[in-house]
């Protein structure tokens, strides 16, 4: 795995290994960094689940001014660190090893939200409607914010009520949903 563009362009990161952590594949996190790209300078991004935190250590290369990783597995939350620290962007970020509802809890309670948020639970844990809702819930997206959902292409994207589906890619088995607050460019 590497970063495609940046501060840290072309440098690898390590992902955690066996089945549990599925990476998302360069084509698609180039696609989807190709479509967020001038929306990510300065901006505060939410790695939910973050795996090897290869998409909050992209925005990151790419200008973000902050990223929180957050993963359950205490093995991905080393190796998150472990690239957290040979890219140089401890003073950036905080990497938390929390279930995802206690995750967006603490950043509730720090008070800072968030402008883009990624979400890439594992396909069939059936908790893709629960993480957007949760976001929502507990007011952790500042006015504008996106939320990039990474989901199994065949399962169409939830309606959450709250969010609005604005914009949908399909890559083979792959989709990225995007959503924002209803009512918001």
């Amino acid at each position: 795995m590497r970063i495609i563009a940046g501060s840290c362009r072309g440098r690898t990161i390590l992902a955690p290994k066996g089945l549990d952590t599925r990476p998302t594949l360069d084509r698609v996190k180039e696609s989807l960094f190709g479509i967020i790209q001038f929306q990510l300078y300065g901006k505060r991004v939410l790695d939910l689940f973050a795996g090897s935190g290869s998409l909050g250590l992209e925005a990151l290369s790419r200008g973000a001014s902050y990223a929180v990783f957050n993963d359950n597995s205490r093995e991905a939350v080393k190796i998150i660190k472990a690239n957290v620290e040979k890219l140089g962007f401890a003073d950036k970020s905080a990497v938390l090893s929390l279930d995802y509802k206690q995750a967006v809890r603490s950043a509730a309670v720090c008070g800072k939200g968030f402008d883009i948020v990624f979400l890439d639970p594992p396909y069939r844990a059936g908790v893709m409607e629960g993480a957007l809702n949760e976001l929502c819930i507990k007011g952790v997206l500042n006015s504008g914010a996106m939320v990039v959902a990474e989901h199994d292409a065949h399962i169409p994207p939830v309606d959450t009520g709250t969010l609005e589906l604005y914009d949908r890619r399909i890559y083979r088995d792959t989709a990225l949903s995007f959503f924002r607050r209803e009512g918001e460019v």
